[in-house]
């Protein structure tokens, strides 16, 4: 298997990178998915990490993985200059390039798959079926809207840092309502058109990370209690998942980094 390989496989079984063209044309998102460093020979080993850093590289050197997986683009604007003394990006990609590690981001796309790390969001706060997508594509979307198990406020924050095996968040509103519709949104999704979904959806909690001030105010006083996650654990746990599914696909090793002190 070669990257290209790689790649295909990745598009067929988890999410082409269509999803994520398609996703910025219809909503103005700009995106860099795809492959983005090229390497030479087999496939030996292959190393899914949400980020692109120079420990995930270090990582994958250890390893013996020659290919990297990430959900954030390895380069996400243009680069003028690779500088390795105060650049991470930069330090990562000299990096995969002396040891010949290929690497492969898949942002938006993956964000958006019918099985893709949304999804896998709501699947983890206890939903089955979405009613809303505040992002609809031809196969999947962005922003969920749904039905749970009832239960109190509290022990719905205390089970959802349970699940997603992070420590921190902020929980916003009454520790004792009844949530039973939730909300939500993986990474840094919560705009106005999201709370207003949560909002005129009837939502009980909005889950999301990266929210401003001003949107936790209008939450709260429109009765919506409000979650918020690092925006690393809203994602991880998504990513995991799909790296499960495509692993069995790869006929190489397969592991996933997890920076924890992010969690």
């Amino acid at each position: 298997m070669k990257l290209t390989d790689a790649f295909k496989i990745i598009e067929d079984i988890a999410a082409p990178v269509a999803l994520s063209d398609e996703l910025c044309k219809n909503y103005g998102h700009y995106d860099n998915s795809g492959i983005i460093l090229e390497n030479e020979g087999e496939i030996t080993g292959a190393l899914f990490s949400l980020d692109f850093t120079p420990d995930a590289a270090n990582e994958a050197v250890k390893r013996g993985c020659n290919l990297i997986v990430t959900h954030h683009p390895a380069i996400y604007h243009g680069m003028k200059r690779i500088t390795p003394s105060n650049d991470l990006i930069s330090r990562a990609l000299i990096t995969c390039a002396k040891h010949n590690i290929g690497v492969i981001s898949m942002h938006l796309n993956f964000d958006s798959a019918p099985r893709g790390i949304d999804y896998y969001l709501m699947k983890g706060l206890g939903g089955r079926e979405q009613s809303a997508l505040l992002s609809p594509l031809s196969s999947g979307g962005y922003g969920r809207i749904y039905d749970i198990k009832p239960v109190a406020f509290k022990q719905f924050v205390s089970r959802t840092l349970k699940t997603f095996e992070t420590r921190r968040c902020f929980a916003y509103g009454d520790d004792e309502r009844i949530i039973k519709r939730v909300a939500s949104f993986c990474g840094a999704g919560c705009d106005g058109e999201a709370a207003g979904l949560a909002i005129n959806g009837g939502a009980d909690v909005l889950v999301s990370a990266d929210i401003a001030h001003h949107m936790i105010t209008g939450l709260y006083y429109n009765n919506v209690n409000v979650l918020q996650l690092t925006h690393y654990a809203s994602e991880v746990y998504g990513f995991k998942q799909i790296a499960k599914t495509l692993a069995p696909h790869f006929g190489v090793p397969v592991c996933v980094y997890v920076d924890a002190q992010l969690m």
